[in-house]
Formats: structure tokens, C-alpha cells, sequence
């Protein structure tokens, strides 16, 4: 498995970025043992770098985007915050993925048992930690007085987090609208390994 070449970014389509994606995690639980020649692409990708994706994810230990996709250094993007919300600087690399680097697809990818979503369930407040759980705030509210399951507040948040992006980001908006780059929501299982994109 080479890097990914400039040529074969530009030539990509958004639908075949996300194809590329999900055929990965199909490898990854599957269990798959396709050899990745690391050190090779540590030299290739060296002075350059040709992404097709760029994934929003949660920084939880167990969500690493690059096992789950199996993937190789510089296919994606990685941008990875507790709970994957968006904020100013989590937009700024989004925009910097695909304005700059050409990246094709932005995936904005939740997950089950997610501890931040937890913690803001649960009312948590602590330092720093506060603002970061305010921003699931709207996720949250979207289920009124009822009871809070936290699967479904994480995959209402990562629908949150793709409508916060269109609305705060003319150039990321533009380029959808324009089909240079699809904006997509997934969830992933931790029990499982699987992801699932949200229609």
C-alpha cells in the first residue's frame, strides 16, 4: 500500500473518499492483516501530504481513526477533540484540510459509551472541562425533559457538529454545495468496531 499521491487525491471524488473509508473498517472487522509499509510512507509523506478525508473524532483512546479505517500515514486528516464538537479552531483545521491539503470528504465520526457526552449528561462541571461539555449543550437539549440515553445524544451531537460546520464555515459550505467535498456523519461501535454512517 503506497501513500497517497497528488494525482490520486485530485482525481478522487468525495463518494470514492468515503468508499475508501468504509471499505477500510470492513478490513479493520474483518480482521484483516494487510501489510502497511509504515517507514515507506514516513519517507514519502515526508515533504508533502495528500489526505482525501478529513475526520472530526473523538480523542477517546479507544476511537483511533487510523485503526478503524486501516489506514496508512497520510491518507487522512486526523482532527480529534473529546467529544468531537466544533469550535473556531477545529473549524480553521477543517477548512485548512480541504481548502489547502484538497481533502475530499470530511467525516464527522461519534461513537458509543462516549465519556464527554456522559459527563455532560451528568451535569459535569471541572475546570477547563466545563467549556468544552457546553458545546454538547444543544445535543442534549434536542431530547427536551425526557431521559437521556448517551448513544443517541452522541449521534445527535455529531448531527449538531455537521450543522455547526455548514453554518460557520462559508468555504467549507460553499464547497459542498459546490460538490468538492461531502460533508458525512458516522458512528462507531466500540463493541464491535463497525461504523455506521448516518443518513
Amino acid at each position: 500500500m503506497d501513500s497517497i499521491s497528488r494525482e490520486v487525491q485530485r482525481n478522487m471524488t468525495p463518494e470514492e473518499a468515503l468508499d475508501r473509508l468504509m471499505e477500510g473498517n470492513r478490513r479493520f472487522i474483518g480482521g484483516s492483516r494487510i501489510s502497511i509499509p509504515l517507514i515507506s510512507q514516513v519517507k514519502e509523506t515526508s515533504s508533502d501530504q495528500f489526505p482525501y478525508a478529513a475526520i472530526l473524532a473523538c480523542s477517546d483512546s479507544r476511537s483511533p481513526a487510523e485503526h478503524i479505517f486501516h489506514l496508512g500515514i497520510g491518507e487522512i486528516f486526523s482532527v480529534r477533540v473529546a467529544g468531537n464538537i466544533v469550535n473556531r479552531d477545529i473549524l480553521g483545521s477543517l477548512e485548512y484540510a480541504c481548502n489547502v491539503l484538497g481533502s475530499k470528504l470530511i467525516l464527522v465520526l461519534g461513537h458509543t459509551s462516549c465519556g464527554a457526552v456522559t459527563a455532560a449528561c451528568n451535569r459535569v462541571k471541572m475546570g477547563n472541562v466545563t467549556s468544552l461539555l457546553s458545546r454538547l449543550t444543544p445535543a442534549i437539549a434536542t431530547f427536551g425533559d425526557g431521559p437521556l440515553e448517551v448513544d443517541r445524544v452522541a449521534e445527535q451531537n455529531v448531527w449538531q457538529s455537521i450543522q455547526q460546520i455548514r453554518e460557520e464555515s462559508s468555504f467549507l459550505a460553499d464547497m459542498e454545495s459546490r460538490g468538492g467535498i461531502i460533508i458525512q456523519g458516522a458512528m462507531y461501535d466500540l463493541s464491535s468496531g463497525r461504523v455506521r454512517l448516518l443518513v
